[in-house]
C-alpha cells in the first residue's frame, strides 16, 4: 500500500495560490509590464535592476505529497533541497540529483542549470522530473512533461531562467536511498589525469559508484571523490560528518587526506544526507574570500566561532547585499571532456584561481540553455562534458588601469576561450555576451525559442538574454555616487553586506535543518565498531 503524506487541503490551498498568480500574470499582461520572479533568498550572482516589477512566490514553498508506491514527490518550486529531502529521507527515498546548496529550490533546478555529482548518470536536475504545472504569459495554467502536447514548452523552459511562463508546481521522480556513502579519495597529479580516472570510474572499473566529483588543488594535485550508496558502514572506515559547527570543511577535508595519502585511496562513510549537502559549509571555499576581505584569521576555531555566517544562504545574502562580489569571479563553465584539461591550463595562467571544481555531466543536443555538446562526432565524448567550477578573487588590474573595464576584459576573454574550446556557461552567473555571440555561442539558435516564445504568448516577458547579460555599468553604478564611494572603503562595504545578511535571518534555516540529524546516533555507534 502506498505511504503518503498527500492531504485534500495541500493541494486546495494550491490551487487557490496558483489561482492567485494567474489574475496577477493575467493583469501585467494586458497592461503589458514585464516582471520577474521574487523567490527569497537567492544563489544568483546576478542583479535585478530598479524599477523591476516582481511576481511574488515565496508562498509556493511546500512538499505537497511525497507517494512511496510510485516514487514520486508534488513540490512547489520554492521548496528548497534540504527540506525536499527531509521531506523523503524519512520513506527511504531520495531526489537522484540533489544540488549540493540546501537553499538552491526545485523551481530553480528547473528553470536553471543544475548538475551535480550524480549528473554522469542521471543528468540534469530537470531530466528526472515528470512533469510541470506552469502559468504561461497569458494566465493559462498548463501542465508540461517530456511526453505530450507540451513536451516542447517542457524541453524549452529547462533552464530559460523563467522566460516561456512561471513554474508553481514540479513532480520529482524519487530513488531508493541508502543510509549512508561510501566515499572514497582518489589522489591526481594534473587535469589530465583527473579526467582520465574520472572517465574509468564512471565506467566501473573500480566497481559502481553513484557519484563522482573532483578538486584540483593546484595544476599538479587534485582528488577524485567517488561515492557509492550503502547501507552499513564500510568496514575498516570511519562515520566521517561535514555538517556540525565543530565537523571539518569538506574541501579541506579531502586535501587533508590527499596530503595525507598521495598514493594511496582513502575510504569514509558518510551518512547520505551529510554527502548531499556536503559543500554547504564554506560555500564549496567561497568563504575563505570574507575572511580575505575582513583581514580575519582563517583557521579551525575562526571557522568553529563564525559557523552561522559560513553556510551558503549567509554568505549568498551577503555577497548580494554589500557589493562586493562585483570582483569575484564566480562562473560554472561546461566543457567537452577532452578540451576540459586544456581550459584548465588556461584559468591557470590567466586567473591562477584554486581550488577548481570538477564535475563530469552527462548532456543533450542542442540547441538549449544548458551547456551542450556540438559539432562533435556522434559518441566522440559518450555524451559527457566537464563542468569546471572558477570561484574566487579576480586577478588585479594593473596599476594605473580601470578596474571595472579590467573585470570586463578578463570576464570577456573567458568567454572567447570556453566558446573556442566547444564549452558553455551556467546561466545563474554573470554573462557578458553580446546578444548575437550568447544566442550562436551558447544558446544554438534563437529561432526555435522565438517560435517557443511567439507559440505560448511569452514575447512580453523578459528574454533569456535580457534576465542573464551583465550591464556592468548598470551594476556598478546602481547605487548614488556617494553610496557607491562609501561601500567601497574597506571594510564598510563587507560589514554592509554582513549586515543585510543577519537581517534576513537566513542563518536560522541551517539551525533548523533536521537532516543533519539523521542516523547521528546509529553511526556514531557505528563507528567506534570500526575504529
Amino acid at each position: 500500500m502506498a505511504s503518503t503524506t498527500t492531504t485534500t487541503d495541500l493541494t486546495t490551498d494550491h490551487a487557490t495560490k496558483v489561482s492567485h498568480i494567474s489574475s496577477q500574470i493575467q493583469s501585467y499582461h494586458a497592461q503589458g509590464i514585464k516582471y520577474r520572479i521574487r523567490h527569497g533568498s537567492s544563489n544568483s550572482t546576478r542583479t535585478a535592476g530598479k524599477g523591476t516589477h516582481f511576481l511574488d512566490l515565496s508562498a509556493l514553498n511546500r512538499v505537497l505529497s511525497v507517494d512511496a508506491a510510485s516514487r514520486t514527490a508534488l513540490v512547489e518550486p520554492n521548496v528548497p533541497m534540504d527540506r525536499l529531502v527531509e521531506a523523503t529521507l524519512p520513506l527511504g527515498l531520495v531526489p537522484p540529483v540533489v544540488m549540493e546548496f540546501p537553499g538552491i529550490t526545485t523551481g530553480g533546478g528547473y528553470a536553471g542549470t543544475s548538475g551535480e555529482s550524480s549528473s554522469f548518470r542521471h543528468g540534469w536536475f530537470d531530466r528526472t522530473i515528470e512533469w510541470v504545472e506552469m502559468v504561461l504569459a497569458d494566465g493559462r495554467v498548463v501542465r508540461a512533461g517530456p511526453e505530450g502536447e507540451f513536451k516542447d514548452l517542457f524541453e524549452g523552459g529547462a533552464g530559460a531562467v523563467g522566460t516561456l511562463g512561471t513554474t508553481t508546481l514540479v513532480k520529482v521522480r524519487l530513488e531508493r536511498a541508502r543510509r549512508f556513502v561510501e566515499v572514497r579519495y582518489w589522489p591526481v597529479k594534473g587535469m589530465g589525469e583527473a579526467v582520465s580516472r574520472m572517465r574509468g570510474l564512471m565506467k566501473g572499473e573500480e566497481g559502481e559508484v553513484q557519484y563522482v566529483d573532483g578538486i584540483m588543488f593546484g595544476k599538479e594535485s587534485g582528488a577524485v571523490v567517488t561515492g557509492r550508496l550503502v547501507d552499513e558502514v564500510v568496514e575498516g572506515s570511519r562515520v566521517q560528518r561535514f555538517s556540525g559547527r565543530s565537523d571539518p570543511w569538506f574541501y579541506l577535508h579531502v586535501k587533508e587526506q590527499i596530503e595525507k595519502r598521495p598514493e594511496g585511496v582513502t575510504v569514509e562513510t558518510v551518512p547520505l544526507a551529510e554527502y548531499l549537502f556536503r559543500y554547504d559549509r564554506g560555500g564549496f571555499w567561497v568563504a575563505p574570500m570574507a575572511f580575505d576581505y575582513f583581514r580575519f584569521p582563517f583557521n579551525r576555531f575562526t571557522r568553529w566561532f563564525l559557523d552561522d555566517f559560513l553556510h551558503t544562504r549567509m554568505m549568498y545574502t551577503a555577497l548580494n547585499g554589500g557589493g562586493a562580489g562585483k570582483e569575484i569571479i564566480i562562473q560554472d563553465l561546461g566543457l567537452p571532456m577532452d578540451t576540459a584539461a586544456e581550459f584548465t591550463d588556461y584559468t591557470h595562467e590567466k586567473f591562477g584561481i584554486y581550488p577548481l571544481w570538477l564535475c563530469p555531466l552527462k548532456t543533450g543536443k542542442g540547441p538549449a540553455f544548458h551547456p551542450h555538446l556540438k559539432g562533435r562526432r556522434e559518441g566522440q565524448d559518450d555524451g559527457l562534458m566537464m563542468n569546471v567550477g572558477l570561484w574566487g578573487w579576480g586577478p588585479k588590474a594593473p596599476k594605473g588601469a580601470d578596474q571595472k573595464q579590467h573585470y570586463l576584459e578578463l570576464n570577456r576573454d573567458l568567454e572567447r576561450k570556453l566558446t573556442e574550446l566547444g564549452g558553455m556557461k551556467w546561466l545563474y552567473a554573470k554573462t557578458f555576451f553580446p546578444e548575437e555571440e550568447f544566442w550562436r555561442d551558447h544558446v544554438g539558435g534563437k529561432e526555435w525559442y522565438d517560435k517557443l516564445r511567439k507559440k505560448y504568448g511569452a514575447e512580453g516577458l523578459p528574454s533569456a538574454f535580457d534576465k542573464t547579460h551583465t550591464n556592468l555599468e548598470a551594476e556598478w553604478n546602481k547605487r548614488s555616487a556617494w553610496k557607491e564611494w562609501l561601500l567601497s572603503v574597506w571594510p564598510l562595504g563587507g560589514v554592509w553586506g554582513l549586515w543585510k545578511a543577519i537581517r534576513s535571518g537566513t542563518y536560522k534555516e541551517a539551525r533548523a535543518s533536521a537532516w543533519k540529524t539523521y542516523g547521528l546516533e546509529s553511526s556514531t555507534q557505528e563507528s567506534k565498531k570500526n575504529v
